[in-house]
């Protein structure tokens, strides 16, 4: 019985397409937009979540100011000294390694190509506290480092645009007044969860950047590495007592430095992008709710529009427990109808906005499942009572009706 009752409907849809489209418009839509949202937000979720992880994890990033500019009108706070480096390194239990970093910006220049880049001085450490494996070639020595020698390890933009696809190692490149052994190539990174192409740095010894291109020992940025045995609060908490018996910040003053934990900078970017993924999607679901009207509508001009037809069927022997499910099955029917369509369109948007919004492309099944079982409950829903309202005229005055 239940496969002529779905026959019936699936005919009954079929006589007016047109109508039919336009019922199940509103939920078209509505699924649409709902698994598009979704899906983008939880792509640009796991996007943010490798950027953080590429930092390393485990990370405390320690810089001086307020905030990740100096923060306020006052005058700048100080940099960091090497010993500051050597104090956290060898006194604050749990730390693991401690990367000082001095930057600079230059031009990079080999042969008859040229390009503007970020230039990194760092120590061995920093590829302790966050790996990042070379491509070819090797990373810098103790030795080098404590000479500062004029050695340099490129990112895959710098390599890209410099050696367009050439070999790198072994070649000398101009950066900035200086010239620079290329000894290393680093694998891709990409875009960083906060903006700005990881890739496109030089790093070399940090007693290079300071000699020839800072003029000073001072250190804009410490990343320490924290053993996973400990907590990262724990040992945040004793940087920060190191740091300001170490600047002479005494009493209730305020810091002159921060201190920035990777998984809290990942938890906090991660719940923002949720929280407004959510409230997207709960206007986009506003649709569906809309399409559910739209079919209780429809299904009412039905109900009306084949009157007679309801009487004979009653008539003959039909109960109105058929009748009843014949309506709602074509109202289900209609509403998956157009939950397929709209799973349909959302891959297709899903497919062409991802490279628009640089994520990786990432089918949810959970949410398609969730979205498909939504839009047919609200066939349910919505088309019950159209199907009661049929189920419950009575033989004699529907024959009549004209």
């Amino acid at each position: 019985m239940l496969g002529t009752t779905f026959l019936l409907a699936i005919r009954s849809i079929a006589r007016h397409k047109l109508r039919s489209f336009l019922t199940t418009l509103g939920i078209i839509i509505g699924v649409a937009a709902v698994v598009t949202m979704v899906t983008l937000g939880q792509a640009t979720t796991a996007a943010v979540q490798k950027s953080i992880a590429s930092l390393g994890t485990n990370v405390l990033q320690v810089r001086p100011g307020q905030g990740f500019g100096r923060g306020g009108g006052g005058p700048r706070p100080p940099d960091f000294k090497p010993e500051d480096v050597e104090a956290i390194a060898n006194q604050i239990a749990g730390v693991t390694a401690v990367a000082p970093q001095a930057q600079s910006t230059g031009t990079a220049i080999y042969e008859g190509a040229n390009w503007s880049t970020t230039i990194n001085g760092t120590t061995s450490a920093y590829f302790d506290v966050q790996p990042w494996p070379l491509t070819s070639g090797r990373y810098f020595t103790t030795i080098e480092e404590q000479a500062g020698k004029a050695v340099c390890i490129v990112g895959s933009t710098v390599a890209k645009n410099l050696f367009n696809g050439g070999e790198a190692i072994g070649t000398r490149i101009r950066l900035g007044g200086i010239s620079c052994d290329v000894i290393g190539t680093l694998s891709t990174r990409g875009q960083a969860g906060f903006g700005g192409d990881q890739d496109d740095v030089v790093i070399m010894p940090i007693k290079t950047v300071q000699r020839r291109f800072t003029g000073s020992r001072d250190i804009r940025l410490m990343l320490v590495g924290v053993d996973e045995a400990y907590s990262t609060a724990v040992v945040q908490s004793s940087i920060e007592d190191l740091l300001r018996e170490r600047r002479n910040i005494n009493g209730s003053k305020e810091d002159d430095f921060n201190i920035f934990d990777t998984k809290q900078i990942s938890d906090t970017l991660t719940g923002t992008t949720t929280l407004l993924t959510g409230i997207v999607t709960a206007v986009a679901a506003i649709s569906l709710l809309v399409g559910g009207i739209g079919i209780m509508n429809i299904m009412l001009v039905s109900v009306t529009e084949r009157t007679r037809e309801i009487g004979i069927r009653l008539a003959i022997g039909a109960v109105a427990r058929e009748v009843l499910l014949q309506f709602l099955v074509e109202a289900v029917a209609l509403s998956c109808l157009g939950g397929v369509i709209g799973l349909v369109i959302a891959q297709i948007a899903v497919v062409s906005l991802a490279p628009v919004m640089k994520v990786s492309f990432l089918f949810v099944p959970q949410i398609n499942v969730i979205a498909f079982a939504i839009s047919a409950l609200i066939g349910v829903v919505f088309g019950y009572f159209p199907a009661r309202r049929a189920a419950s005229l009575n033989p004699i005055d529907a024959l009549r009706h004209e």
